[in-house]
């Protein structure tokens, strides 16, 4: 794994990300279609590519104007503790920075990893429907 990481922003220029790659441990991951829909449609896409393989990615959803979401920050295992998802985080919270807030939700282990950007725990409320996402539940 010596080859060197690039970095892009913008969907349609990178190869096209493998759902299989990502999403670990998720009990329903979304389909190939589900993934490339919404990245597609996202506001913002950074993008972790070695050779022709994506290995990491984030997305934003926005307004542009006032807030944003960032849904989606994965790192496929073998590039994980690298520092990909952290120059990943920082390329988007840069493209984001005009806004006045940039939120997202994590599970209580990755608080710490993201106040690391300055990211702050705030209260909030939420709703999953796994099968919206079209894949199987596990």
């Amino acid at each position: 794994m010596s080859e060197k990481v690039v970095y892009r922003s913008g969907y349609g220029y990178e190869p096209v990300p493998r759902v299989e790659d990502f999403f670990e441990g998720w009990p329903s991951p979304p389909t190939q279609a589900t993934f490339q829909d919404a990245l597609r449609g996202s506001y913002a896409v950074e993008f972790a590519i070695v050779g022709e393989r994506v290995v990491g990615f984030v997305n934003a959803l926005s307004d542009g104007v006032v807030a944003a979401f960032i849904p989606w920050l994965e790192v496929v295992p073998d590039y994980r503790g690298r520092g990909v998802g952290a120059k990943l985080m920082r390329r988007m919270l840069d493209r984001l920075g005009h806004l006045y807030s940039v939120d997202l939700l994590c599970d209580p282990p990755l608080v710490k990893y993201y106040q690391r950007f300055g990211l702050q725990a705030i209260p909030g409320m939420g709703v999953r429907t796994p099968r919206n996402l079209g894949g199987t539940t596990n």
